[in-house]
């Protein structure tokens, strides 16, 4: 009966933040309080336990960037490159949202989508503020493509490093079966975008004229302090990087980076503080606790269950529920704690494969799907609901279904092209 309860109550939420009848933050502090008052969260697993309830690796991850983003926002230098992507552009909508979703996807598998997100959102604002456009398609664009691109190496997207945590894979496993694969879905992402947000498309040439005129260096307000915070964001995304060499969270190295930043630059607290998402940071606390009550009631081991009993045997129709599943239940679960709960799943499933090449191949396409379907929906992955808060934020609302109706067609589209792959390639 438990089981049904939180079901229950995590579908009515999900209607609730889907049809946005009341705002997601007080949704999910509800949800996640009725799961801890029934008991299917226990009080001490909702602030202790990463699987059941708030991951504060996430959090603090989020939190540590978003300080970090606020520090070098003082310095002009998200005004500098709006500018720049603005007259390289020449103010063509298409053009523009092709060199904004590259610079995204390109930086994506080595800052990881998140910290993408948070440091391209800024700029898109500012330039579409100076072309005197809707900031939303491009907003809507760049998470997309930054969940794509994520998907490329062990950092890039969180799920890829439970995955590689839980299967024993390495940076170089990722590039060498993820990469090949996600450079054609990003191809093939950017002709798709051409189709789904050109009616969204403004072209404003007297708008233009202005940003041409501008001198892009002159936007750079304080050169010190931008050597300071750019060295500083060189070490942080060096450690990123070497996370199987430090063994430090990528949570940690955030903070350890938004401190050094603070001493360094000696910025004043209410100032880069003013810049955190704080109501992001609270929906994905609500949201980790809906979703270990899922979790605790054993509903999402149910779903597990069942796949692994209707595939037996037959291993590329395990890749395909993997693959196919993950896309479709990581577009409703936020793919970070679903990909967690998961993956002792499909490590069973492993377990019982004949060969070591096999099992890869499973893990591969749980991978591609869980990644792929953070696409799904608004609230399906970490960038899509800071691209949610900074829109909001800066006077661009975007809705849920203004992003998942995009979210649904790229995930679609992509997830039966890395289908083809996976075949391909592994069977």
């Amino acid at each position: 009966m438990s089981a049904y309860i939180a079901l229950a109550i995590f579908s009515v939420a999900f209607i609730l933040i889907a049809t946005e009848k009341v705002h997601r933050v007080a949704v999910v502090l509800v949800a996640a309080g009725l799961m801890a008052l029934l008991g299917f969260v226990p009080g001490h697993d909702v602030f202790y336990s990463e699987h059941a309830g708030i991951d504060w690796n996430v959090i603090f991850l989020l939190l540590g960037m978003m300080i970090i983003v606020g520090i070098i926002k003082q310095t002009g230098v998200f005004e500098y490159l709006a500018i720049w992507a603005a007259k390289r552009s020449r103010g063509r909508p298409y053009r523009l949202l092709v060199l904004l979703m590259a610079i995204t996807a390109i930086a994506s598998p080595f800052l990881d989508n998140v910290t993408t997100i948070m440091l391209v959102a800024p700029v898109t604002v500012v330039v579409c503020s100076k072309l005197g456009i809707s900031a939303a398609p491009y907003l809507i664009a760049e998470a997309l493509a930054s969940n794509i691109g994520g998907a490329a190496t062990l950092i890039g997207d969180p799920p890829n490093i439970i995955i590689g945590s839980r299967a024993g894979l390495t940076f170089n496993d990722f590039i060498m079966n993820m990469a090949p694969i996600v450079a054609v879905l990003f191809v093939v992402f950017v002709v798709l975008a051409r189709f789904m947000f050109r009616r969204s498309f403004e072209y404003h040439p007297e708008r233009v004229d202005e940003v041409m005129a501008l001198d892009e260096r002159e936007a750079i307000t304080d050169g010190k302090l931008l050597v300071k915070c750019l060295a500083i964001l060189t070490v942080v995304v060096v450690a990123f990087s070497l996370h199987a060499v430090l063994h430090l969270e990528p949570a940690i190295v955030a903070l350890l980076g938004a401190g050094a930043m603070v001493l360094v630059t000696g910025v004043r607290t209410a100032d880069y503080l003013a810049e955190v998402e704080w109501s992001t940071l609270v929906f994905f606390m609500g949201l980790f606790v809906m979703v270990g009550g899922l979790v605790e009631t054993g509903v999402i081991h149910a779903i597990g269950s069942w796949a692994v009993d209707a595939v037996g045997t037959n291993y590329f129709a395990a890749a395909s529920s993997l693959l196919f599943g993950s896309a479709i239940l990581g577009a409703f679960f936020d793919n970070i704690p679903y990909v967690a709960t998961m993956a002792p799943v499909v490590d069973d499933i492993v377990a019982q494969t004949p060969d070591a090449g096999t099992g890869r191949a499973l893990w591969w396409a749980f991978a591609l799907g869980a990644d792929l379907g953070g696409n799904g929906t608004a609230v399906a992955a970490s960038a899509n609901v800071i691209v949610l808060g900074i829109a909001a934020r800066n006077g661009h609302p975007i809705s849920f279904w203004q992003f998942t109706r995009y979210g649904i067609i790229t995930t679609l589209i992509t997830v039966v092209i890395a289908w083809g792959y996976v075949w391909l390639r592994y069977f």
